[in-house]
């Protein structure tokens, strides 16, 4: 659909692949999209708790008019500052609360860009399924822009994207022994 422009919305954008930088990449098009008046959500996919994504103090404080819905369960262990790895009912259970919220968005159309964040790899870990996306991306309305991130984008999305970019690790000082950096890297 075009907006007053006559700029054509309502296109599906992926950021994949195994490298840093999807949720960054997806964060630098929310802010420009912003900055140009159009209204903005953001639904979280397995992003649960409060303490390790340092983008929604600045989205609270500075642009509130950026819609936050973050779903699922704190994966850092607040005591040994673990990840966790694996799938729980409650870890679903969260999965499908974030998929309502999208049908709720979708059903109020409040928005010219909606992203999706990690919602590949929560499909691709069984957190959410794929046809349930797959229905959403059908029944979406026409004019809004999605982004959705996360690693192991499933082919079926990809089939259905417009724009898709695989971001490749090449090198990482994650494995040079380098804990994740507050501000940088959360």
């Amino acid at each position: 659909m075009n907006d007053s422009r006559g700029e054509i919305w309502g296109l599906i954008q992926i950021f994949t692949g195994n490298g840093k930088g999807k949720t960054t990449a997806a964060l630098g098009t929310v802010i420009r999209a912003v900055a140009k008046g159009k209204r903005v959500a953001i639904v979280y996919f397995d992003k649960g708790g409060t303490t390790h994504y340092s983008e929604r103090e600045l989205i609270c404080d500075r642009l509130p008019e950026i819609g936050l819905y973050p779903t699922g369960l704190d994966r850092i262990d607040p005591i040994t500052n673990k990840f966790r790895f694996g799938v729980t009912e409650e870890d679903e259970k969260e999965g499908e609360r974030g998929l309502a919220i999208i049908r709720k968005l979708f059903v109020e159309a409040q928005h010219d860009l909606i992203v999706l964040d990690e919602i590949n790899s929560s499909t691709a870990l069984g957190i959410i399924n794929e046809k349930d996306i797959l229905t959403l991306l059908d029944q979406r309305p026409k004019n809004i822009e999605l982004i959705l991130t996360g690693r192991d984008a499933p082919e079926s999305f990809k089939d259905r994207a417009d724009l898709i970019t695989d971001m490749t690790l090449v090198k990482h000082y994650f494995y040079n022994g380098f804990a994740a950096r507050e501000g940088l890297d959360y």
